[in-house]
């Protein structure tokens, strides 16, 4: 109901205004991590718990208008972020991918943004294909918080010295 009833209008950019606002308010935003070029936030409308978004600060539609330096920012975050989310969820597989362009899926189509999603064996139900709904065994924040401690590890890329 919260996207439904939600404003419309169009506006700045979500995945460039959420990290802006600054930490005080990555719990609010779901940003379980911040580096330099890059950061992971979990999707406010999930397919399956633990839905994250690895994005790059770069404001682009496409990874092939991604610098070099952001081209291996985002995708070695994507590398850390699934396995901070095996560590913290143990799921059993992962969809990993892009929706490039509207027609594609993409929710947010002018800023790339990589989906990563936690799967468990039996882990669709009747839910989605009869009332259109889908149950999430646990609210966003819990698995926010549940997730946090692994992705606050990950502030820095593996080998950065720091």
């Amino acid at each position: 109901m919260e996207f439904i009833l939600g404003d419309k209008t169009p506006g700045g950019c979500i995945l460039c205004d959420k990290p802006a606002a600054g930490p005080a308010h990555h719990e609010e935003h779901l940003i379980l991590v911040e580096r330099p070029r890059a950061y992971v936030m979990m999707n406010r409308y999930p397919y399956t718990n633990g839905h994250l978004m690895v994005v790059p600060r770069a404001h682009v539609p496409s990874p092939v208008e991604l610098s070099a330096e952001d081209h291996t920012a985002l995708w070695e975050l994507v590398r850390d972020a699934i396995e901070a989310l095996r560590g913290a969820l143990r799921p059993e597989g992962l969809n990993v991918g892009l929706n490039l362009g509207k027609c594609a899926g993409a929710g947010i189509d002018c800023h790339l943004h990589v989906h990563l999603v936690p799967r468990w064996s039996g882990d669709t139900n009747f839910m989605p294909v009869l009332a259109d709904v889908r149950v999430m065994p646990e609210h966003l924040r819990e698995t926010w918080r549940r997730l946090r401690p692994e992705f606050l590890r990950l502030a820095e890329p593996a080998g950065s010295g720091g």
